[in-house]
């Protein structure tokens, strides 16, 4: 079977062809193939995985890759689709944070202003390439962790409709960080997760029948080992009965204290004020210029290290400093390309298995749209994905969030569309970071005088 890797050029995609290569008894893909607009990045990235694949001892049993310019030919008689792209690449993601850090806003890549501008250069691409895959390979499941993750779910949804389904690791990581504070078993704990991507709550964690949340949260012992911990306040989370993901404490900070960056979230390294975007389009800036040359792997390999040990630098306090990282920097169980592996495993007809994904709400929320995307544990299997109740309610205060949020997504995905400036400014204005008329017209100023591809797409008054 075929996997097709789109974004083929992207830094961790080696990530994805070593967690499929040791997955061979699960996952019976024997041929990769890696597409990217980008020849020069998808180059170096090939001979990263050249040198991988060489290395690794049966090396003969590991899948073969080859790269694939032509995005048609690319996904044609693919079983698996994994869409990882960036639009603008990494210059455009600095300007997704540096835009809104000069109003005073969050400057992230995925969360409040600047993931909307990077959503809406991103939807027409993606788009597109719904229609290819469409046309091209319907059988195809398509796995996306194109960020964000969620709202680009629900564009690709419109013409992809089930087949599409979105992952992201910072659920699973929350559920196996809790579990190991707990003292169970990463692997066998499940749990009652529910929201956006990006903006989520677990507010059970079962294992064996029993929900070990609440003594979870009645230990300070407990708490202290917890890696997601560390970004909040003790007390807070007692009060509210549940664990956020990670990137809530973006929502529960006045003003972001000093610059905050991307996907990861967080600055540079400790001692360096450039934000998360500048520091990786330096860093991975450097690794891509030294070319496709030997030895790509090994400066791929010390790349990643420093990449991962820089992740949410700006939001570690306490006695905690590793966020779910191992000794290499790795999130410990379950980084991307093991959900992604978990997911292909289970839809090409493997064990079924339990997951938190991005999908269509179909009533798990009542005030939502059945058709918006939510992220939600789930159940896998050979059929598709479904959402895996009981799912107690959203609290108000939780549901006005996620409302609120689900609405600016929408209209994004409506102006990039439409090409409407007036959407993309009421997006901006209406979003929970934002609130404000006059900062969401300076935030689409701001945007479209930095971003030439924005400009292409909203073109309507």
């Amino acid at each position: 079977m075929r996997l097709t890797i789109l974004g083929g050029g992207g830094f961790r995609v080696p990530l994805v062809v070593d967690a499929v290569s040791r997955a061979r008894d699960r996952v019976d893909i024997d041929e990769i193939v890696l597409h990217d607009v980008d020849a020069e990045r998808l180059a170096v990235i090939q001979a990263v995985v050249a040198e991988q694949v060489a290395g690794r001892a049966g090396g003969s049993d590991a899948p073969r890759v080859r790269v694939e310019r032509d995005l048609r030919a690319g996904v044609a008689d693919a079983a698996i689709v994994f869409s990882a792209i960036r639009v603008g690449g990494t210059r455009g993601r600095v300007d997704d944070e540096r835009v809104a850090r000069d109003l005073g806003l969050l400057g992230q890549e995925t969360v409040g202003p600047g993931g909307l501008a990077y959503a809406m250069r991103t939807v027409p691409v993606v788009d597109a390439i719904a229609s290819v895959v469409a046309q091209a390979a319907p059988q195809a499941w398509v796995v996306n962790f194109t960020n964000p993750a969620g709202l680009v779910t629900e564009a690709m949804r419109a013409r992809l409709g089930d087949r599409v389904v979105g992952i992201c690791d910072t659920p699973i990581g929350l559920v196996r960080s809790a579990a190991r504070a707990a003292g169970l078993p990463e692997r066998g704990a499940t749990g009652d997760y529910l929201g956006l991507n990006h903006l989520g709550w677990l507010r059970s964690l079962v294992h064996d029948g029993t929900d070990h949340l609440p003594a979870l949260l009645a230990s300070d012992e407990a708490l202290l080992r917890l890696d997601e911990a560390a970004l909040y306040d003790i007390a807070w989370l007692r009060a509210i009965g549940c664990l956020p993901g990670e990137y809530l404490h973006y929502y529960e900070r006045e003003a972001p204290d000093g610059p905050a960056g991307g996907h990861e979230g967080g600055d540079g390294p400790a001692g360096h004020d450039e934000g998360r975007a500048a520091y990786l389009a330096r860093q991975q800036g450097e690794f891509f210029a030294a070319g496709p040359g030997a030895g790509a792997a090994r400066r791929w390999r010390a790349a990643l290290a420093e990449r991962e040990n820089t992740y949410m630098a700006d939001a570690r306090t306490r006695e905690h400093t590793d966020l779910g990282r191992d000794e290499k920097g790795d999130r410990q169980g379950g980084g991307y390309h093991e959900v992604a592996v978990d997911l292909m495993a289970a839809l090409l007809g493997g064990d079924p298995a339990w997951m938190i994904l991005n999908l269509a709400n179909d009533g798990v929320v009542p005030a939502l749209p059945d058709d918006a995307v939510i992220e939600v544990s789930a159940r896998v299997d050979a059929g598709g994905a479904r959402p895996a109740g009981p799912h107690a309610e959203l609290s108000l205060a939780q549901l006005g969030l996620v409302a609120g949020v689900k609405a600016c997504e929408r209209l994004a995905i409506e102006a990039a569309r439409t090409g409407s400036r007036e959407l993309a400014w009421r997006a901006f204005a209406e979003h929970p970071l934002v609130s404000s008329p006059e900062l969401g017209r300076r935030l689409l100023d701001g945007y479209l005088a930095a971003e030439p591809r924005l400009r292409e797409v909203l073109t309507a008054p």
